[in-house]
């Protein structure tokens, strides 16, 4: 790698003309990963990307006044001290926060080099380029705080808003609400037919630990595998089954803890209280993120618990 001090008014320009190629690039894949739930931001990118190809087209056209046809190929990466960027740009569906805090640090990442270069810069006519290139980025961020009231009215943000909610629905909460339903469910038969069957505490919080545990890791697995979230907009796999094991570990977690209690009896209420607490809130959940009607939540998640919850009593108490 070239420290930038080394770097001659050639490979200045050079490595500018590349700077704008690859933002041009980013942007333009910014705007086709946004397009079809965000169009409005969309746009946004797109006219960003065309004020950068009109940057590049100026850098070129004094490069080969100066310096001839041939530009050498010259990238961030090959000079110290450019910040390695997240390749957030190639993760779809792209997450609109994450992406306009990505633009931010591309532009202030431009206008450094700019003001830096044409600091080092002798020839009068490269040094006024970059200045103005320099201040053109600076108010780069202006202009897309300009073309987003312009698109972005209070319907379309609406919209958007809509969208991102929808995304975390299928990214977050789905997998997330899998996991806690299962994890809350699915161990209740184990953890009580123990409890009742040993009439044991402790051995009834190892049986618990060890359902939780399992079906963590188990569904965690599933969800990861189930698909890549490439035609189904679900996001990364490794988030999704990260989200989903951890939730399912959570929701068995929550009434095997109590029979760290001693006391069989108080231990055994304890947790049949965590139980209560736990339907409810998936409920609420599946009310609130699912637009399923409450009383309808309820209904299905407490019959289904309670239905696992006696088989489990019926089973130890056998």
């Amino acid at each position: 790698m070239k420290r930038f001090d080394d770097l001659t008014e050639r490979e200045i320009l050079a490595l500018a003309i590349t700077l704008e190629e690859q933002d041009a690039r980013i942007y333009g894949d910014f705007a086709e990963g946004l397009r079809a739930n965000y169009p409005a931001s969309a746009d946004v990118f797109d006219k960003m990307r065309e004020t950068e190809n009109g940057h590049r087209q100026r850098l070129m056209d004094l490069y080969h006044q100066r310096f001839g046809d041939h530009i050498p190929l010259i990238r961030r990466e090959d000079v110290k001290g450019f910040v390695t960027r997240r390749l957030v740009w190639l993760v779809r569906p792209l997450g609109l926060d994450v992406v306009r805090n990505q633009a931010a640090t591309m532009e202030a990442e431009t206008r450094n080099y700019y003001t830096r270069a044409a600091a080092r810069a002798s020839d009068v006519a490269i040094r006024k380029l970059l200045d103005d290139l320099a201040e053109e980025e600076r108010h780069h961020e202006v202009m897309a705080e300009q073309l987003e009231q312009e698109k972005l009215t209070p319907d379309v943000r609406a919209e958007e808003a809509e969208a991102q909610r929808r995304l975390f629905v299928l990214q977050v909460v789905q997998p997330g609400l899998a996991g806690l339903m299962d994890g809350s469910v699915s161990t209740l038969a184990p953890l009580f037919a123990a409890a009742f069957a040993t009439r044991n505490s402790w051995d009834a919080f190892v049986v618990g630990l060890a359902a939780s545990v399992g079906a963590g890791i188990s569904m965690g697995f599933a969800e990861a595998l189930s698909d890549d979230g490439s035609l189904t907009g679900r996001g990364r796999p490794l988030l999704r089954g990260i989200v989903c094991g951890a939730m399912t570990t959570l929701g068995g977690l929550g009434h095997t803890l109590p029979f760290l209690i001693k006391n069989f009896g108080v231990a055994t209420g304890v947790a049949v209280a965590v139980v209560a607490v736990e339907l409810g809130v998936i409920s609420w959940i599946r009310s609130h993120y699912m637009d399923t009607p409450l009383l309808s939540a309820i209904f299905q998640v407490v019959v289904g618990g309670v239905l696992v919850f006696l088989t489990g009593i019926l089973i130890g108490s056998a």
